[in-house]
């Protein structure tokens, strides 16, 4: 564990927090430009970055991107009922509170160990209407009581890797459930050349909701380079034009596919059950250096 080099600064404000959790080895490591901001690395794999002076700041670029869809789902300043599978530092449930005060949020995290050190070092705001319940995702998604939801988030990895029970048609059977008429259901996903998961992902998806869209860097589509791509599902339309006016101007930005340009990229793939379900490939050793 770093120490400060600056004795007149606040150690907690510039040491790494370094611990084992359920997941492996967890890291918080200090934001050089943001006090109060750190970064969580599970095994060297970056999962969330939080600032606790500014909730609603998204640094990571899927997470912008779910932020968008979060912004698309309800105004500022409208609650809504979200349920996040996968906690992470609970990025997107702080922006979602910060965003809609009022909102009431499910988060459910596996890694009852991480769940304790986020909460020791980065915590809620307690006015915030977070509850964290340490289960697996699939079983914390199925107490989750019929059409409560308006929107469902699926950001989970273990090993970096999404666990086959979280990318079947079957998986997508609850989220249906979970969601209201009109809610959103949006997942972070993870893949790499020739982009078989994300393609089999997109046809299980298409395989339970009416509308799609995809967001993702172009090298990504293109199967250039292993990235994430955010999908976002609903059997409501879909404001498309707004998606792709904010993916198209993050600072690395995004491309979103839908209709017939979706159709024709995932390239015939079958939808997955959960018979058939692998989880998502593990990223090469050069993802994330």
């Amino acid at each position: 564990m770093g120490r400060s080099r600056n004795p007149g600064r606040r150690q907690a404000a510039v040491e790494a927090v370094v611990e084992h959790v359920d997941g492996g080895l967890a890291q918080l490591l200090p934001d050089r430009e943001r006090p109060r901001a750190r970064t969580l690395l599970i095994d060297g794999a970056p999962q969330s970055h939080v600032d606790l002076d500014d909730p609603a700041y998204l640094s990571f670029e899927y997470q912008r991107r779910l932020g968008h869809v979060v912004d698309l789902v309800a105004p500022p300043g409208r609650p809504v009922h979200a349920v996040h599978l996968g906690g992470g530092a609970f990025t997107l449930a702080r922006y979602v509170a910060a965003t809609r005060p009022r909102s009431t949020q499910q988060v459910v995290e596996r890694d009852a160990a991480l769940v304790r050190l986020v909460r020791r070092e980065l915590p809620l705001d307690p006015k915030a209407r977070i509850r964290v319940r340490s289960a697996d995702a699939r079983e914390g998604l199925a107490k989750v009581p019929d059409g409560w939801a308006g929107l469902v988030v699926a950001d989970v990895f273990s090993g970096a890797r999404t666990p086959a029970h979280l990318t079947s048609t079957e998986f997508l059977d609850d989220v249906r459930r979970a969601l209201r008429p009109g809610g959103v259901y949006a997942a972070n996903l993870a893949d790499g050349p020739p982009l078989a998961h994300l393609r089999g992902q997109i046809a299980t998806a298409a395989a339970r909701f009416a509308e799609l869209a995809l967001i993702a860097d172009p090298a990504v589509l293109r199967g250039k380079r292993f990235g994430n791509a955010v999908l976002v599902a609903s059997d409501a339309p879909l404001p498309i034009a707004e998606l792709t006016r904010r993916a198209a101007s993050d600072p690395h930005p995004g491309r979103v596919q839908h209709g017939r340009d979706l159709t024709d990229f995932t390239g015939g793939a079958a939808p997955v059950t959960d018979l058939a379900a692998v989880a998502s490939p593990a990223p090469p050793p050069s993802a994330f250096r």
